[in-house]
């Protein structure tokens, strides 16, 4: 079957602006490999590996820090808890498709993924596939390649550049993305805050918490919504 490219050329036109802010994050990860001390092509596998930065930023963090392996891992699985709801919320259009993309689908299900995606779900099913591949594979070579270039350069950028900021600002680009019905907004509130006050639980689970709290707040103002 023919690839419609004017569908691969839409979805890499709505990947890449969503891709910048990950650029000054894939900095941080490189630096973060480089003050972690483990080897450079091990620190850069888990790009592919994990193939989440928050997931992969936390486990090095860990790692680096002196943590026991399978504390960093669970803290990392944590942090990636919230792909379980993306799975969750897409079940219904994955249904629709072959077995093939049902295994290789969540592989590339990252954050902005989601976000483009849930727009797309209700197309049809193979422009939804194509679609859906096409962003998922270009958000995938691009991080492969700029936490390369991170590892190279991100020893030698200066503290004062303070990159750090693009992690929270690619989340809350993904966030008004889809604030589309006030269940939503209420849910990324009530998640935000119960994650604040739960910073301090172990492992980062207030991570989970303020999902999960957020997920409550958005399911019981749509039940019971006029």
């Amino acid at each position: 079957m023919a690839v419609d490219r004017a569908i691969v050329r839409r979805a890499v036109g709505d990947a890449v602006p969503l891709y910048v802010p990950a650029i000054p994050f894939s900095l941080v990860i490189g630096l973060a490999i480089s003050e972690a001390g483990v080897n450079p092509l091990a620190g850069w596998s888990t790009s592919w590996l994990i193939f989440g930065g928050a997931a992969q930023l936390t486990l090095i963090t860990l790692v680096g820090a002196g943590t026991a392996l399978a504390a960093a891992v669970m803290a990392a699985l944590v942090v990636n808890a919230r792909h379980l709801m993306y799975s969750a919320a897409l079940a219904p259009t994955f249904q629709n498709q072959p077995a093939w993309f049902r295994w290789l689908g969540p592989y590339v299900l990252i954050d902005q993924v989601f976000a483009l995606a849930m727009l797309e779900e209700k197309t049809d099913p193979v422009a939804f596939r194509t679609y859906y591949l096409s962003i998922g594979f270009t958000f995938w070579a691009l991080w492969q390649s700029t936490t390369a270039l991170g590892l190279a350069l991100g020893p030698v950028v200066p503290d004062s550049w303070n990159l750090e900021f693009a992690v929270p600002i690619l989340f809350l680009g993904l966030i008004v993305i889809g604030l589309d019905k006030s269940s939503k907004a209420a849910a990324a509130l009530v998640g935000a805050g119960v994650t604040f006050l739960t910073a301090g639980l172990p492992n980062r689970s207030g991570l989970l918490v303020g999902a999960l709290a957020g997920i409550l707040a958005g399911t019981m103002i749509e039940r019971f919504r006029p």
